[in-house]
């Protein structure tokens, strides 16, 4: 049996892909791998662990956040900018500019090759997937180019070629939507009451936020209510 691992944010796409990874190669053929970056709050990496639990697999946590020192990403907690309560189609409208101010430099080509170099050690005689939850909805009107399809056919292939065709990365919704992603998540029994998306920290999402937004939508579309707000 290969081995899985999943790059884990404590959001609904990348628990989506843990569920995915289990559902497919059993728990204790998967670990969950979170990294911390800087971001404005540590409410995500709290949702990566208590997903992880409930799925029993192994956890375990990186620190990238000196990487990105000299960002001004709105992303980061030593940012000066204010996060947008828009929509990310609108940010790109009001900006004039396909990069939006959530923009971190980067950060899925670092954590595809951090990922990728840990699970390289962490299963040293085995094969493993490499999951990443990315989906269309980041990429519309490239938001987030480290999220398009050619971007994660650049890094799958360097990957591959870097660990002698052992990794493989796995972008189950790479050509799907967020809803699409619910649907699948619904399915599989995910645990999305555990999950945290909005970019600002708190008590309750604040529903404004382009990532509360579009997983507002999401579930909409799926007919249903979403967990995490009941």
């Amino acid at each position: 049996m290969s081995k899985a691992v999943v790059l884990s944010s404590g959001g609904l796409d990348s628990t989506t892909c843990l569920a995915m990874a289990v559902n497919k190669s059993g728990a204790e053929n998967v670990s969950a791998l979170s990294i911390f970056y800087g971001q404005r709050h540590a409410k995500e990496l709290e949702a990566a662990r208590n997903v992880a639990k409930f799925y029993r697999v192994a956890h375990y946590e990186l620190d990238a956040a000196e990487i990105f020192t000299h960002s001004n990403s709105s992303l980061l907690n030593t940012s000066t900018e204010s996060l947008e309560k828009i929509s990310y189609a609108a940010q790109i409208k009001k900006n004039h500019s396909p990069k939006i101010s959530t923009y971190v430099p980067f950060r899925n080509g670092l954590f595809l090759s951090m990922a990728a170099s840990f699970a390289d050690g962490l299963y040293e005689d085995e094969s493993v997937e490499l999951y990443i939850g990315v989906h269309s909805d980041d990429v519309a009107g490239s938001a987030y180019a480290d999220c398009s399809a050619s971007f994660i056919a650049a890094m799958s292939a360097a990957v591959r070629i870097g660990t002698y065709e052992k990794i493989h990365l796995n972008a189950p919704f790479l050509c799907q939507s967020k809803a699409d992603v619910v649907k699948v998540g619904l399915q599989l029994g995910a645990p999305y009451h555990l999950t945290w998306s909005c970019y600002e920290g708190g008590q309750v999402p604040c529903g404004h936020c382009a990532t509360c937004l579009d997983r507002a939508k999401a579930f909409k579309i799926n007919g249903v209510k979403d967990p995490a707000l009941t």
